[in-house]
């Protein structure tokens, strides 16, 4: 079984990030999200696994190479408009060679890991296997409506869902997928809809079968989405000191450190954060619950809280920033003394803020 991982798109509801970069490579607990899938793919005994690639795709081939380096082999799809996830299926369909295969969304987070998946496909006899999980708002999902345990209707964003089970952008296909695309046609968006091509396989009688998440799932479409993930895997986190926490340095809870970082005397660390490789905490400071601080970062002054601090960023200021995403090389600076009121930031790369 071979793999299939989405990392294409224009990611524009994360813009200004995603300007400079693809949206996949924005980090959870300082690990690029686009490895969570990876790596589930691996503890699933995938060995090679194709990566499709839209028009922004700065950077991935750079951070997962060739696949060597994670026991794999990669090869890299190129998708330079997005016509929808079934059109990404029907690219990738020389590289399968015939044989069924996992398709990953890679900027999906998903707990479980796709072992369950795998084996829900084995054990019945598949030819297609779906992820679901009940949510709040379906009309953002493609949704699947069931009946007495089956699958018998797959619909696409519906303006008016008749279920609340969202599929979460896990799938397990056999080669019979492939044919089912070729007979679709393209949606009201102008993409041709994976749901659409399951919902083929449906009505062909083919053996659809349904996997419903135990565990924690999250779609990292929106900002908010990006700090609830990284919550979600803070919250996992186990205390592992990697670095130099200074005498009368307060670390209190589950804080993992790199090699190379400082926590300095006098700052203050309450987990759960993920502190990276060569970054400074200094005197004064205070990193608050569910702060992911990125490599090279170096905070002087100030209080933060739930956020996501990208690698290379500078933090000197007298304001406390809670629920904000730094994009990388970015300052946050203020030249004036004033008492922490709580600011909330959505910084591109390379920007300079003075509050």
């Amino acid at each position: 079984m071979k793999g299939l991982l989405l990392a294409g798109g224009h990611g524009t509801r994360l813009r200004p990030l995603t300007y400079t970069g693809n949206k996949h490579l924005l980090p959870i607990a300082n690990k690029p999200m686009l490895l969570y899938g990876l790596e589930h793919l691996r503890k699933a005994g995938i060995k090679e696994v194709a990566v499709v690639l839209g028009p922004i795709k700065e950077g991935v081939a750079e951070v997962l190479g060739d696949g060597s380096s994670f026991g794999m082999k990669i090869a890299y799809i190129d998708q330079p408009d997005p016509k929808g996830l079934a059109h990404a299926v029907q690219i990738s369909e020389d590289f399968m060679s015939g044989e069924s295969f996992v398709m990953y969304l890679g900027d999906n987070l998903l707990k479980q890991g796709v072992g369950d998946f795998i084996r829900n496909f084995e054990r019945n006899g598949a030819d297609c296997v779906v992820g679901v999980t009940p949510v709040e708002d379906p009309g953002r999902f493609g949704v699947a409506e069931m009946r007495d345990g089956r699958v018998v209707r797959l619909v696409e964003k519906p303006k008016e869902p008749k279920s609340n089970l969202a599929l979460i952008g896990v799938y397990v296909f056999s080669p019979a997928i492939f044919e089912a695309v070729k007979r679709i046609k393209p949606s009201w968006r102008n993409e041709l809809e994976i749901t659409d091509a399951i919902q083929r396989l449906i009505d062909d009688g083919r053996n659809v079968q349904v996997e419903k998440v135990s565990g924690w799932w999250k779609d990292t479409g929106t900002v908010e989405d990006l700090l609830d993930a990284n919550r979600l895997v803070l919250d996992d986190l186990e205390r592992d000191i990697g670095g130099v926490v200074e005498d009368d340095a307060g670390v209190q809870g589950r804080v993992r450190t790199e090699e190379g970082s400082v926590i300095k005397k006098g700052a203050k660390v309450r987990g759960p954060v993920a502190l990276g490789r060569n970054a400074m905490i200094s005197d004064g400071v205070y990193v608050g619950p569910y702060t992911s601080i990125g490599n090279g970062v170096v905070v002087k002054r100030g209080e933060i809280e739930n956020s996501i601090i990208m690698n290379g960023c500078t933090i000197d200021t007298a304001e406390r920033i809670v629920d904000s995403l730094i994009g990388p090389n970015s300052a946050v600076t203020t030249n004036r003394g004033s008492r922490p009121s709580g600011k909330r930031l959505i910084i591109g790369e390379k920007s300079t803020v003075e509050l």
